[in-house]
């Protein structure tokens, strides 16, 4: 496939605002916006349904909203090992908006869905464990009063709906964190693969580790196929994401990565992680490769393979948190 869209020498990097969870405050879920949206929760519907469903176990239903925080067990083998993948955004919160070269618009919820569905049947199929933040199209975290204004999140809601991300993380005792999002610019001439972590943890050194192969394999993978995706690199989460709060000014971090802050943020994940973006939906170019079923396939074989590197590698034990 031959890339045809021009570039600038130079283009910007927007890590996109909802990762730290923020976005969604100005997230409507009217039914207009659901019913645009229902073709990219049906195909992450039939994708949970042939994860082996009746093999699932949801962690704690009395917490997280039905369908969220669900494990499932090895397909094949068993190496003892728990990972967590996150597919950004969710429910009211649909994350950012895109469109195909076809003029379709898309929605974030519905891409990250299907790329870590897929994901999860390769990784399970090695032996692995898996655990992801959401199965269908809903919100992670159980809603209560105050999470919701009208139709949409509240600042309190959006933030507490991507810390009960950690917080499955760290009931289900993962061994290691991926977060798939994917990116938003203000130009259609925003472009690129990028990868962040968090170098203020205790395990800052696997984070970088981890988030260096999820950006080489996952840019690897799409390049294979002759798409020319930039290199955004990979980042460290201060200064990344969005800011709609005066908590989340003062934080600095990516809320799905970063350390507790006292008043603000008290259930950080207890194990390495990274998160991904792939490809900015924005640029029409990259918005129809992440809204394509090969797409999606190709970026789940690349972060599936990363995963596989990690635990691969010496000293690759789970870190203390």
């Amino acid at each position: 496939m031959t890339r045809t869209l021009g570039r600038p020498a130079g283009f910007a990097v927007v890590l996109a605002t909802a990762a730290i969870g923020l976005a969604a405050c100005g997230a409507s879920a009217s039914p207009q916006v659901a019913g645009m949206r229902k073709g990219g929760s049906q195909r992450g519907l039939r994708a949970a349904s042939a994860q082996s469903a009746s093999a699932s176990v949801a962690i704690d239903p009395a917490y997280f909203s039905p369908g969220a925080c669900v494990a499932f067990p090895p397909t094949s083998g068993n190496r003892h090992l728990t990972v967590f993948l996150d597919a950004g955004h969710g429910g009211l919160d649909p994350g950012a908006v895109g469109i195909t070269r076809t003029g379709r618009v898309i929605y974030e919820a519905d891409q990250t869905l299907p790329v870590v569905l897929d994901t999860m049947a390769i990784l399970r199929g090695e032996g692995f464990r898996v655990v992801v933040s959401r199965t269908g199209p809903s919100t992670v975290l159980r809603l209560k009063a105050g999470d919701v204004s009208g139709h949409i999140l509240t600042v309190t809601g959006a933030r507490d709906d991507v810390a009960a991300r950690d917080v499955c993380a760290n009931l289900a005792h993962a061994d290691v964190l991926v977060g798939v999002y994917f990116n938003a610019g203000a130009s259609a001439a925003n472009a690129g693969c990028i990868t962040a972590y968090d170098s203020a943890r205790p395990f800052a050194a696997d984070n970088r580790r981890l988030a260096s192969l999820v950006q080489s394999d996952v840019l690897a993978a799409m390049n294979a196929q002759g798409w020319q995706i930039p290199d955004a690199g990979v980042r460290n989460d201060q200064g990344l994401g969005s800011s709609l709060g005066p908590g989340s000014l003062g934080y600095g971090h990516l809320l799905l990565l970063g350390p507790a802050k006292e008043g603000y943020f008290s259930t950080p994940s207890r194990m390495p992680g990274a998160l991904v973006e792939p490809l900015f939906i924005t640029d029409p170019f990259e918005g129809s490769i992440a809204a394509s079923g090969r797409g999606q396939r190709v970026i789940a074989r690349g972060l599936a393979r990363a995963i596989e590197q990690y635990f691969a590698a010496p000293g690759s034990s789970p870190a203390d948190g």
